[in-house]
């Protein structure tokens, strides 16, 4: 028998479906597996990981999940934390089925409490010399391992006018938008965040759609990159995704939802331009939750149809869980942006410290 065997790699390809004449979705199984072995194979080339190291992360899910493959296949020990409010006992078991130990922390506001999950994990390190920490949130690496699909977006469709993507670490958008305007420098980034996330200005709070936004800013979100900024919330995020399946047949996560709805109103107001939108995971993890029926109708303001188009704003505030905002970025730093508007809170703080 010839050739390379590799499970994973799969897994963070994308397949690219064709959602109208000038959008194309790029439909990951699973794409943080791109950067989790992008910095693991780093991590294993430079000695910061050795033979049945130890690796510890703080996640809400699908980074978290990708590590953990990576750990078991590679047999090292794993940490993992996360939030009380950020994980289910599905995806528990999942992960710690591949070994992995899971400290899910008490959120009480609901936001993810992020700080409270670096200060679990800087313990964890201060206590265990030698243990590998990834750092998704402001490591480069994360963002460098974009290269890759904006290599494979290149020689499937050559050039591309626009990128929409959801943020959360920043990696994806930031990482494939940077390389991708290295050839076409008019390259718009459209950037797409929930509502109580801190990541564009909003003041933190509870989030209901998992996996999109922040309670920490993260150095790979490069603010100076975005052209706009759309904050959907979860209930518009999930009726999208539930239009992909029936309409395209197409299985996606809520946060894949919330970016095919804002590129799909990206490609009708520009349809001279080649748009591409990052859908970051499939539905599976979703399915006791934004699938289930029952479980959907005991959320207010369900069911919803579909909005037509974002309301544009001009201050930055939190909106409903059934609204649709957006706000005109202009590649602007985040400072920048706020100090236009009278503001000079949201000081990114130190993720390292």
């Amino acid at each position: 028998m010839t050739g390379t065997a590799d499970y994973f790699r799969d897994l963070e390809v994308p397949r690219f479906a064709r959602l109208a004449p000038n959008l194309t979705a790029a439909c990951f199984p699973l794409m943080k597996l791109m950067p989790a072995r992008f910095m693991v194979d780093r991590a294993e080339a430079s000695g910061l990981l050795g033979r049945g190291g130890h690796i510890v992360e703080t996640t809400s899910g699908t980074f978290g999940l990708a590590i953990a493959m990576l750990a078991a296949a590679r047999r090292y020990e794993l940490t993992l934390i996360t939030a009380s409010s950020l994980i289910d006992l599905k995806l528990t078991r999942r992960l710690e089925s591949l070994g992995a130990r899971v400290a899910a922390i008490d959120d009480p506001k609901g936001d993810g409490n992020q700080p409270g999950r670096l200060e679990r994990l800087h313990a964890i390190l201060k206590g265990n010399p030698g243990t590998y920490w990834p750092r998704q949130y402001d490591s480069p690496e994360n963002r460098l391992a974009y290269a890759r699909l904006a290599d494979m977006v290149v020689r499937a469709f050559g050039q591309i006018d626009c990128v929409v993507g959801c943020v959360g670490t920043g990696g994806s958008l930031c990482g494939t938008g940077k390389f991708l305007r290295q050839l076409f420098p008019h390259l718009r980034l459209v950037a797409v965040d929930t509502h109580r996330s801190i990541l564009f200005g909003q003041p933190v709070g509870r989030r209901t759609l998992r996996g999109l936004g922040n309670s920490v800013l993260p150095q790979n979100v490069r603010h100076e990159m975005i052209d706009e900024v759309h904050w959907v919330g979860a209930l518009p995020a999930f009726a999208m995704a539930h239009c992909l399946l029936r309409e395209h047949g197409i299985f996606m996560g809520p946060t894949s939802g919330a970016a095919a709805l804002v590129g799909g109103w990206v490609a009708r107001q520009r349809p001279q331009m080649a748009t591409l939108v990052i859908m970051p995971d499939e539905g599976h993890r979703h399915s006791d939750t934004v699938y289930n029926d029952d479980w959907l109708n005991r959320l207010e303001g369900w069911p919803t149809s579909l909005p037509s188009g974002p309301t544009d704003v001009e201050r930055i505030l939190p909106a409903a869980e059934t609204d649709w905002t957006r706000f005109a970025w202009r590649r602007r730093t985040l400072k920048a942006v706020l100090a236009d508007l009278g503001r000079d809170d949201c000081e990114p703080p130190d993720l390292k410290s």
